[in-house]
């Protein structure tokens, strides 16, 4: 039985983390050979402020282009 993590910023409707689930379950069973039934799939929502690329966090990296920086 697979278990899928994925880590992702939060934000995304409810039609894309379902869109997700499916393509994501759909992979699995066509790679792994199980079935739909036996994945298990886990999105992690993180804040915008809790992720960070090269030391500033996404929320401000947002803002600043926002602003046209």
């Amino acid at each position: 039985m697979p278990l899928i993590q994925a880590t992702i910023i939060a934000g995304r409707t409810p039609e894309q983390k379902r869109a997700f689930f499916e393509k994501v379950t759909a992979v699995a069973v066509e790679t792994l050979g199980v079935k739909a039934e036996q994945v298990r799939v886990v999105i992690n929502e993180v804040p915008a402020e809790h992720w960070a690329i090269g030391g500033i966090s996404k929320a401000n990296l947002d803002a600043k282009k926002a602003q046209g920086g």
